[in-house]
């Protein structure tokens, strides 16, 4: 992956080329203007250091000099801390805690049944539904500011902007209605960072 020269301090990224979860971090930092390696790994034939990084042998897992942190939230949320400009995170405690509670109804009602194993067709199908008629909820929010929540973006809008990318593939298309939710994913979608942290496999989606 292509790396401005400005970007700043070496980590290494367990992904895969179409994991939703790894696409997450690929985008928060390239949104931080990090420097890193990503290790691309085949789910049919894990490399043998992932285990004994992820004790659940999964992607994503970033490499951090010493440190292995893995689950794409607290990845997010570490790199945020660790590289506190731009900041993704709000700084009251209210507005942290509305974020971090946003990303988790998101994460179990949206992302659980989309992308993750053992949920039956049909939840997967009520899971689609559910994400249709909530981004065409979102319309509302978005129709009076630029991300979910305010001018600036944080890390739900980063999160979320894989989901978006992936609504063809996944089959569902938003109402005409929702045109302020459109306009936000173009914005999303045309910032510099979402776009370098495109895989070939990501890019060939839409």
């Amino acid at each position: 992956m292509a790396t401005p020269s400005s970007k700043k301090t070496l980590m290494t990224l367990y992904s895969t080329g179409d994991c939703v979860y790894a696409h997450r971090v690929r985008f928060v930092l390239e949104e931080k203007a990090m420097e890193y390696q990503i290790i691309d790994v085949d789910l049919a034939r894990k490399p043998e250091d992932l285990a004994e990084l992820n004790p659940y042998n999964q992607v994503p897992t970033l490499v951090d000099r010493d440190l292995a942190i893995y689950e794409s939230v607290l990845v997010m949320e570490y790199l945020d801390e660790r590289f506190p400009h731009p900041p993704l995170i709000p700084v009251d405690p209210i507005s942290r805690a509305k974020v971090r509670l946003a990303l988790q109804r998101f994460d179990r009602d949206w992302f659980a049944p989309l992308f993750q194993p053992g949920f039956s067709p049909a939840r997967m199908e009520a899971a689609k539904e559910v994400v249709r008629s909530g981004f065409a909820s979102l319309s509302t929010i978005f129709a009076q500011q630029r991300f979910l929540f305010g001018e600036e973006m944080t890390i739900l809008d980063c999160a979320l902007a894989p989901l978006l990318w992936r609504l063809p593939v996944l089959g569902i298309t938003l109402p005409a209605a929702a045109r302020a939710t459109t306009a936000y994913m173009e914005r999303l979608f045309a910032l510099d960072s979402f776009q370098r942290s495109l895989t070939t496999v990501e890019r060939a989606m839409r």
